[in-house]
Parts: structure tokens; sequence; C-alpha cells
């Protein structure tokens, strides 16, 4: 099997007749007297097919290529990008990006060290599944999910794959690449009662894997069911209570209140220019003891992983907080150099026409010592949150708002009717401290996440245990 730098060299530099040397030579003046920068080139198929009303909506397949250049000097960077991957256009944007580096006489930084290590497949899932069985699949899910309840409204189906080809090339003519797979199906399900009440349910799954699994007759009925599930407790739900109360978190993809609220503010950018509610707080209690969250990039075939990130640095698991201590933050290349700390693999972007921040990849708190049964036993009144909906988050406040979607009461200790329209309100570092018991049972997300920041959405992955915060206010929709 090719090596990934053979296989981008094919892409990038056969496919375009560019000449290696030159465009080795090219990065070489582009980045004379610059701290750091790379030429960062990306070659992207992808596949969306959605299916609604009983039939194939939508289906699209497109292929893109180009590159990025960027120059850093100090706290400033140039960045240029082209579609057109050409000695040309690189020595056009190499002009437009030496501009920040008039009167700067930089070091370059050191090359980041390789890695031999693959977290996943190099397969293209597009090419592996013809045109006909993808939506036959679709065909499928619809026929079960209706033929399953009387109350089925309406399917809706999505399934997308991408195959992505990167290679990083360095002034010196160090190379680094990847090849990252990544596919995904959502089921939503719409029930109607025949009184006027029409609740819907979701799920999602996916990863950096092939079609395989989405393709396997038992994970598209376990997701089909649990998305029917979730629309029937809807069905039944009652107005959420409000108020300041416990709340108990789910395991999984309840995490993503642990990545909105907490996760962002421990990217280096922001605590470099102090504008996070963790800055300067390394080494200080700010989370209850037992609390220890994770980022690590480095879990196979998760949808947040990644073998290196967009700047060439391998990805690792990096502690951010360790027993309620703050001791570290995730840093890209230049935010790292800035701050006299070391890069921990997290420079990401979003395509070649984006510039790299510190991005968060899988963001996980790990387990303590408490049974979800025990967690939820202790609570005399609160809301069991098991599923999340959309949210907000200010970075410099840490304060968030988080729909559930799906959420319960607990009443003496047991858990209570389905209720709708709850939403957590809170400050992120605050909460932190507010947690109580953790459990033994984390549990990663589906496969799922997809992070925002800066107009740039890259995948991602969150996970946790169950746990008790207690004092969260939760908005409701009870009268």
């Amino acid at each position: 099997m090719p090596s990934h730098t053979q296989t981008t060299d094919k892409i990038f530099y056969e496919k375009n007749k560019l000449d290696p040397d030159a465009a080795r030579k090219l990065v070489d003046a582009s980045l004379q007297g610059a701290d750091d920068g790379e030429l960062f080139m990306e070659y992207v198929q992808s596949e969306f097919f959605g299916w609604d009303d009983g039939r194939l909506k939508t289906c699209t397949y497109d292929t893109d290529m180009g590159f990025g250049l960027r120059s850093v000097a100090g706290e400033t960077f140039g960045f240029a990008h082209s579609s057109e991957l050409s000695e040309k256009s690189i020595a056009r944007a190499g002009e437009t990006v030496k501009t920040v580096q008039q009167g700067h006489g930089g070091t370059m930084d050191l090359n980041p060290h390789g890695t031999n290590r693959q977290l996943y497949i190099d397969d293209n899932p597009l090419l592996g599944v013809p045109f006909e069985k993808k939506v036959k699949l679709l065909q499928d899910i619809d026929a079960y999910v209706r033929a399953k309840d009387p109350r089925v409204k309406q399917v809706s189906i999505q399934v997308a794959a991408t195959w992505k080809a990167v290679q990083i090339l360095r002034a010196g003519g160090h190379k680094a690449a990847d090849i990252r797979p990544l596919v995904r199906m959502n089921v939503s399900v719409y029930l109607d009662d025949g009184k006027g009440r029409m609740e819907d349910g979701y799920y999602g799954f996916g990863g950096r894997y092939s079609y395989d699994k989405i393709f396997d007759e038992k994970t598209w009925k376990a997701a089909a069911d649990e998305a029917h599930r979730q629309a029937s407790v809807n069905l039944t739900s009652i107005p959420a209570p409000a108020g300041e109360m416990v709340v108990v978190l789910g395991p999984g993809w309840p995490g993503i209140l642990l990545h909105e609220a907490i996760g962002h503010g421990l990217e280096g950018d922001f605590n470099r220019k102090k504008t996070s509610a963790f800055s300067g707080l390394i080494g200080k209690q700010v989370a209850s003891k037992g609390v220890t969250v994770v980022d690590d990039g480095t879990m196979p075939d998760r949808r947040g992983s990644i073998t290196i990130d967009d700047e060439g640095t391998p990805s690792q698991r990096t502690t951010l907080i360790e027993d309620g201590i703050l001791v570290g933050y995730l840093q890209d290349r230049m935010n790292a150099r800035l701050m006299g700390v070391k890069p921990t693999g997290n420079g990401r972007r979003e395509s070649y026409a984006d510039h790299v921040m510190p991005r968060m990849t899988n963001t996980i708190m790990l387990n303590g010592n408490m049974s979800a049964e025990e967690i939820i036993k202790s609570v005399p009144k609160g809301l069991y949150a098991v599923n999340f909906g959309g949210g907000q988050v200010d970075i410099t406040s840490g304060k968030f708002v988080f729909s559930a979607s799906e959420a319960y009461l607990i009443e003496n200790g047991k858990i209570g009717p389905a209720v709708k329209g709850a939403t957590l309100i809170g400050n992120g570092p605050d909460a932190l401290t507010k947690v109580k018991m953790i459990g033994n049972d984390m549990k990663l997300d589906d496969g799922v996440g997809t992070c925002g920041k800066d107009g740039q959405s890259v995948p991602v992955g969150v996970g946790q245990p169950t746990l008790r915060i207690d004092g969260l206010t939760v908005g409701g929709t009870k009268t």
C-alpha cells in the first residue's frame, strides 16, 4: 500500500503537472524570514443523499482542490489561497503572504516530528457502494420505519460521505500527509398522535470508516429504532418546569455542553489574548475534585480524530483539567510559540481556503466512581437530560444556553415523565465547580459532532459519564 505522501504526491504534483522541486523553492522563498508557515494542499470528494416525503429529494456529488499558503511573523500571519494548483498561483500567493514579513527577521520554528501511525482507513467510501444500492438503503429505511407504527407521518434520512487528501509542505521540503474518510447517517422520524399533536425524534451516527457499517442492516435498523423511540417519548412529554434545580446529564452526547461551555475557553488563542474565562488560571482549581477533562485526537475511527493536524503536527491526548486543576490549553503552532509551550496537534482548518486555529478534536470528561443508578437515586427532585439539540456560548464569560431534546423529571430518586422545552442556562466555569457526582459509565457520542468557530466548521467528538450538577438554571415551558 502506498504511503500517504506517495498518494498525495500523485494527486497534487503528477495530476496537476506541478514540479515538486519548483513548489519547494516557492515555499522556501515565500517563508524566507518568517517564524512559521506552510503550503497546505487539499483534495476532497463528497456526496450527499437526502430522503424526504417518501422519495429522494437531494443528491449531490462534489470535488474540490486547492491550496492555502500561510506565512507567520510574530502575532501576524499572511494567508492566500486558490483553487488553481500551479507554480504561477503559488508564486502569486507567495508575494501576498510575504508582506507580513517586512521589517521582521524571524527564525523558522522546527518542523513537527513525523508519525507512522494510522487511525483510520485510506479507502474512499464514495467508491465502495454503487449509486443504486445507496438509494435502495434509503427506501428500505423509510419502509421499515413506516411499517413499525401507523402514527408515522414523515421520515427524513440523510447519508453523506467525504474523502479528503491533504499534504503540508514546509520550508526546507518537509512534508506531512493524511488521507481522511468520513461517513455519516441521520434519521428523523415524525409521529402524529391523531389528536393534533406531532413530535419528532432524531438519531445520527458516523465516523472515519467506510459505508460498510452504515449499510449493515442491524446498524441502520437500530438507528431507525432509536429515532422512532425518541419521537414516541416526545409525544408523551409534558411541559418542562423552570427554576434552579439539580440536573443530571446522561452519558455520551450531553458532553456537547462540556465542549461548548468549557472546551472553547481552553483553546490557546483565546487564552493568549486573555479573552477566555480560563485565562491565567493554569495550576488553579477550576472544577470540582474528580473532574478530569482530556482532548484526544488519537482515537481510532472517531469523527473528531486526525492522524496529523493541518500544520503537520501529530495529534495527541492532551489533559486540560486534572482532578479539578487546570493544567493545559489546546495549541496550534503559532499560539504555542507565543505562549512558550509545545503545540498539542490541535491546529485545524475547515478547508484549504481557511487559516489555522486551535480547535478541539474529541473532548471527553473521564470516569468517576459512581453508578448512574446511584446518581439518579441521590436526587429528590431535578431534571435528567439525556440528549441535546442546539446551544450557544459566550467564550469570554462562559455563559451558555442549551436546549434538551430528550429530558425527564427526577422525582424521589426515580426517573419520572418526559418533559419538553427544557433549556439549561448557566456559566461554564461556574458549572464545573457544581459537579457533585461523576458516573463510571463514560460514553462517547455516536459520531455526529460539528464544531463552529470564526465561521469555520470541523468534525469533532465528545464524551462523558453521567454527571450530577447542582444549582443549574432550567428554563421551561410549564405555566
